[in-house]
């Protein structure tokens, strides 16, 4: 919500939340950022799909307010005098959409977890409702608020490395190297499945951070590019490991590498630029 300012002299914002429910990793997350600088403070949730669950996540987050559905809760917080300013939307992928468009039909900012979408059309459509309206729209590209990704957009933006030829992003992790959902484990279950996930899984998890570092800091779009996506893992049914070749505006040239799968690794994000 890089847009709204709150000085000392006004009230919070006020939040409301649409999963993120107990046992959630990314809900947690998305509580602590929005105190971090007291600017806002979370009043209202959908926090699952299961009513009791809801409730008791609410309980546990102190919430005045707890829905049974984001169809309820996108209904009712804009009759309320103190009804959210926004809502950070935090479920699996196949419900970004149809929760984006419910608040935003409603004049409520969102904040959504990447990807966008599942479609483009989708996609297309929740641009359109944002341009008719008055909303703000934000998603959880989170690493451009990096210092060190602000230094590197700015050396590219004064010049101080010429020309860009060839730009390396690379963001890969092991988690996904045995097939774990199959063993319970909730995040690979949903990031797995087409169904919830989409057409993609790292590409759509973590190759769009990385996409996203690259334009941030580049300033350059991608014209073209060659996808080779590998499932490493015998019977899943979403790629697990994928390298692209990408061609950008201007002649420069790109190649972004992106895998679930590779041992050792936790977490490790990289982008190098040549001029």
């Amino acid at each position: 919500m890089s847009q709204v300012r709150v000085s000392e002299t006004q009230r919070k914002l006020r939040a409301g939340i649409v999963g993120g429910g107990v046992g959630s990793f990314i809900g947690t997350v998305h509580r602590i950022a929005a105190q971090l600088d007291n600017q806002a403070e979370v009043v209202a949730g959908a926090m699952s799909a299961d009513p009791k669950k809801a409730e008791e996540s609410a309980k546990a987050w102190f919430l005045p307010r707890s829905y049974s559905s984001f169809q309820e809760m996108a209904r009712v917080e804009p009759t309320l005098p103190d009804g959210i300013d926004f809502v950070m939307i935090t479920v699996p992928n196949h419900l970004h959409f149809p929760v984006a468009k419910a608040f935003l039909e409603q004049g409520i900012s969102v904040v959504c977890d990447k990807p966008l979408t599942s479609t483009l059309e989708e996609a297309k459509e929740l641009v359109a409702l944002v341009e008719r309206g008055n909303a703000i729209f934000a998603l959880t590209h989170n690493y451009t608020g990096y210092p060190a990704v602000r230094q590197a957009r700015y050396m590219v933006q004064q010049g101080l490395i010429g020309d860009i030829r060839k730009i390396l992003v690379e963001y890969i992790q092991d988690w996904l190297m045995e097939p774990v959902e199959t063993t319970g484990n909730k995040q690979a279950v949903w990031r797995t499945n087409p169904a919830q996930a989409g057409i993609s899984s790292c590409v759509g998890d973590i190759g769009t951070h990385g996409e996203n570092l690259l334009e941030f800091i580049t300033g350059l779009k991608i014209k073209s590019l060659c996808a080779d996506l590998t499932t490493f893992v015998p019977g899943r049914a979403l790629e697990d490991d994928a390298n692209i070749l990408l061609r950008l505006e201007g002649g420069s040239k790109g190649i972004l590498t992106c895998s679930q799968v590779a041992a050792g690794e936790e977490n490790a994000l990289s982008i190098r630029i040549y001029g």
